[in-house]
């Protein structure tokens, strides 16, 4: 059910509610991911940081930690395209341009566009549409730069509260911004937004602060004040205990996504514009769970 990645040695001397900053020290970020596939059995975790179509890639360079999470558009399977495969190429690409250094720490959308662009010059055929969410924390600065397309986000928490949040992007309902890729001839049909339109922002972070990555499947199914009630119960940055919380929100959020009386945050939205809809919403759902923590080399 559940992946761990670490690189090298992370001292996490944080306390969690965020502590002042010292200039001199380089900060990094302990992370654990869990997810669920929708179509799959529980805690199945596909080839290469996959749950169901969604996908996602943890890396780290000299400069930077970076964090990324797609959701592959499901409606393509009626196509007879494997939706997982476009989110899932991106991510890979994405993670491999970061750990190469082909990035600046201070531009994620200079990150998604070569990973979108190495796609479309692909000589292997690749047909599909996925949203996408990267998060970069510059080392040194202290600063949490970030890109976010579709629905797909983060959230930034310190002392209990959400400080810094990504903003969805929609064109309508249940429609969000997505890059693609469309079978010759079909370029104007098939939906699709350029990665130099994603949401960006720029953050300074604390010791101690918590980074909340995910997919929509998260979102559409746990309001904020559900994911600050499970994120209290994080009392270090200690491996487990980020693995215990990011395991039990998504297993939260799976448990309500099924649930056909839960007024979830997409049955809401849905109301909100006119659609007579209750329960939550079955979906893929990934998580990433992230505590900044001072880093040694």
């Amino acid at each position: 059910m559940l992946s761990v990645l670490s690189y090298g040695r992370i001292v996490a001397r944080a306390v969690l509610g965020g502590l002042s900053q010292t200039d001199g020290r380089d900060y990094s970020l302990v992370t654990a991911s869990c997810g669920f596939g929708k179509d799959f059995r529980k805690g199945i975790l596909k080839k290469g940081m996959c749950y169901g179509d969604d996908a996602c890639f943890i890396a780290r360079h000299k400069s930077a930690d970076v964090l990324g999470v797609a959701d592959g558009v499901g409606g393509w399977r009626d196509y007879g395209v494997d939706p997982s495969q476009f989110s899932a190429t991106l991510m890979r690409t994405c993670e491999r341009l970061v750990k190469e250094g082909r990035f600046t720490p201070s531009n994620p959308v200079g990150i998604l566009t070569s990973g979108y662009y190495e796609l479309l010059q692909n000589k292997v055929p690749l047909l599909g549409s996925s949203t996408a969410c990267i998060v970069v924390l510059d080392r040194r600065s202290h600063r949490l730069h970030t890109c976010n397309l579709g629905d797909s986000g983060f959230l930034v928490v310190r002392g209990g509260e959400v400080v810094h949040r990504s903003d969805e992007q929609q064109h309508y309902f249940n429609t969000p911004f997505q890059l693609s890729i469309a079978p010759p001839g079909a370029e104007g049909v098939v939906l699709s937004d350029s990665p130099e339109v994603a949401d960006s922002s720029s953050f300074d972070v604390q010791l101690g602060d918590i980074i909340l990555t995910a997919t929509d499947g998260l979102f559409d199914n746990m309001p904020d004040y559900m994911i600050l009630q499970e994120l209290k119960k994080l009392k270090n940055s200690n491996y487990d205990s980020i693995q215990q919380a990011a395991r039990s929100i998504a297993e939260q959020a799976h448990e309500l996504a099924y649930d056909p009386n839960y007024m979830s945050p997409f049955a809401q939205f849905a109301c909100d514009n006119g659609l007579n809809v209750r329960g939550g919403k079955p979906d893929d759902i990934t998580v990433l769970l992230s505590i900044v923590a001072e880093y040694t080399d």
